[in-house]
């Protein structure tokens, strides 16, 4: 029995191998030599909404030299194996209607040429290629591009910008998902601080109105006023989401509630802190003076 699966295990590893070396190393050295000889490079992406903000320091970068395009497909399918494994809602990565609040916030960024919708427009860099890398996908996310492209940027800088948003100046901005919560980690707290406003979904706040009274709701028009509110907080607080990518990425001082079984995300650079447990929350938010 031990000879058999030892055999079950050598040829899975010679598969590996072989793809490895047939299919995977020919297309890294491809993208790489594409970026170092072309002068205007596009971009595709059909990932979900934090995986393209995390692949925003790669474009940045190479966008010193290179003029570069983004190309945001909707509607693609999400394989059965991650659905499951996610518990995922939706079969596809991205509809239609988020694109389309996304592309606001992206046209702003003075290193992206062009982002539009995909629609067979001609593609230098598939960025979902990442999915198909032999490397650990527990590392840090926003790590993936640069093992994909070459390019190595500096993660302590801002790789958003926006202008602020005057209207919750001072707040604490919450954007908590329902998913990869730390079931530990109770926010109830935070009742006794004023000026506290949830930034998610209509669901996840009527959640977390449950352990927080005094919490206001805003329903930003897309997310370029999304990013403006987070850009004009005193702090802001989320789990691995959305959300905090758009933190992460602006710089602002930022809590990342992290969870054992997603340690996908960390943050980078100055103001960003992550918590397991809940005295480490509760004293992050009196060292960062907050308000009662």
């Amino acid at each position: 029995m031990k000879e058999i699966l030892r055999n079950i295990f050598k040829k899975k590893s010679q598969i590996k191998n072989e793809k490895y070396t047939k299919e995977i190393l020919p297309r890294i050295i491809q993208i790489s030599n594409l970026i170092k000889s072309k002068d205007n490079i596009s971009f595709l992406h059909s990932g979900h909404l934090g995986d393209i903000v995390n692949s925003l320091p790669v474009i940045k970068e190479l966008s010193k030299k290179k003029t570069c395009n983004l190309y945001i497909e909707k509607n693609k399918q999400i394989p059965e194996h991650v659905i499951s494994k996610e518990k995922s809602a939706s079969k596809v990565y991205l509809k239609e209607t988020p694109i389309i609040k996304l592309i606001p916030l992206l046209e702003k960024q003075e290193f992206i040429n062009k982002v539009e919708i995909f629609d067979d427009q001609n593609i230098d860099v598939d960025l979902n290629f990442f999915r198909e890398l032999p490397i650990n996908f527990n590392i840090d996310s926003v790590r993936w591009y640069s093992h994909l492209t070459g390019c190595f940027p500096d993660l302590s800088e801002p790789y958003l910008n926006v202008e602020t948003n005057e209207k919750f100046k001072d707040y604490i901005v919450i954007m908590r998902s329902l998913r990869r919560q730390n079931k530990f980690i109770d926010y109830s707290f935070l009742s006794s601080y004023k000026k506290l406003v949830f930034i998610g979904l209509k669901d996840e706040f009527d959640d977390l109105k449950k352990s927080i009274k005094n919490l206001e709701y805003f329903d930003s028009k897309d997310f370029l006023e999304l990013a403006s509110i987070i850009k004009n907080s005193k702090i802001f607080i989320g789990n691995l989401s959305f959300g905090y990518a758009l933190a992460e990425a602006l710089k602002v001082t930022r809590l990342l509630e992290s969870a054992p079984n997603f340690p996908l995300v960390y943050p980078n650079g100055g103001g960003g802190y992550d918590f397991y447990f809940q005295n480490h929350f509760e004293d992050l938010i009196n060292k960062l003076n907050c308000t009662k």
